[in-house]
């Protein structure tokens, strides 16, 4: 099973159970139907890596849906201890492949018929489905603008210091994009000024690639990990361990963080003014590839944008 998250905005006068910050459980919808984002987090995170992000989207009107990847939950994809480097390389290009399908799969399950098994139906959360968003961070921000290439429903793609540039530092991913959507599907980029693993140069160059309506916005003294809840206590832990192989420079070249500031538009909505934002936890029945079925399964803390030793 794939452990699934679903935000959504409440019912006003709904209480709910109280849940994490800005959050309420198992509270009734909002009437209508909303339109629908797919958070996609970094390599070896959690589909709640980014909780301000989802409720902030769901207070706003926003069904905001996200699950544990495939290199979370399938035991193969996980990396051994005396792996070899054609094994290691074989498993990344198959984390890799997987994090499209697992979009898609996600997509299927809450559009054609799945909102029994999320319990979407009982707290009546009618989903738009002609406005579906992908929002995601570093490996994520580079599922999300993977996906249009091969699913025609995603509207709108905002990608958090994306992994996926033609020169990706040591330890890094090795990410490709084409941009080969054949329709305008507009994007938002939001790059960290600092960022030590996903460069900013990087990221401008898939802004420069990225064809049709696009936006981008540079997060000012901010570093990687400035995309994920508790931003100084996540960096700081990275710049603590000690990464295998060619990342191993990179906890080095991380610099303290005391806080950051972000060039906004100036009509910009600061947040906490939407409606409350409430949510479900759901388990995805897993979807089967090469004859086993995932199944989620906890893991404890990991360090942000890695996967078996490499940061995207």
């Amino acid at each position: 099973m794939f452990g699934c998250e679903i935000w959504y905005p409440a019912r006003s006068g709904d209480a709910g159970q109280a849940a994490g910050p800005g959050e309420r459980r198992e509270a009734a919808a909002q009437p209508g139907e909303h339109p629908l984002i797919v958070f996609s987090h970094y390599a070896g995170g959690s589909r709640r890596s980014a909780t301000f992000l989802c409720t902030h989207l769901a207070s706003h009107g926003y069904a905001v849906a996200a699950l544990d990847h495939s290199e979370v939950v399938a035991p193969e994809l996980a990396g051994r201890d005396g792996e070899t480097e054609s094994a290691r390389a074989a498993r990344i290009d198959a984390v890799i492949a997987s994090r499209v399908p697992d979009v898609r799969f996600l997509l299927d399950h809450l559009l054609d018929g799945g909102a029994a098994g999320t319990g979407l139906d009982e707290t009546k959360v009618g989903l738009d489905e002609t406005q579906i968003g992908l929002v995601g961070h570093s490996f994520g921000g580079w599922t999300a603008l993977a996906a249009p290439e091969t699913e025609p429903r995603v509207r709108a793609v905002v990608a958090l210091a994306p992994g996926g540039s033609s020169r990706p530092r040591p330890g890094v991913l090795p990410l490709a994009l084409t941009f080969a959507w054949g329709r305008d599907v507009p994007v938002l980029y939001l790059a960290a000024a600092d960022d030590t693993p996903i460069p900013l140069d990087g990221v401008r160059e898939l802004y420069r690639r990225t064809p049709g309506r696009k936006r981008m916005f540079i997060l000012l003294r901010a570093d990687h990990q400035h995309f994920v809840d508790d931003v100084e206590g996540e960096h700081e832990a990275v710049r603590a361990m000690s990464f295998p192989g060619d990342a191993a420079w990179m906890p080095a070249a991380m610099r303290p963080r005391a806080g950051a500031r972000v060039r906004a538009r100036p009509d910009a909505q600061p947040p906490g003014r939407g409606r409350a934002a409430a949510g479900r936890r759901c388990a995805v029945p897993g979807r089967r590839r090469r004859g086993r079925t995932h199944r989620a399964r906890s893991r404890g803390n990991h360090a942000p944008a890695m996967t078996a030793g490499r940061p995207a």
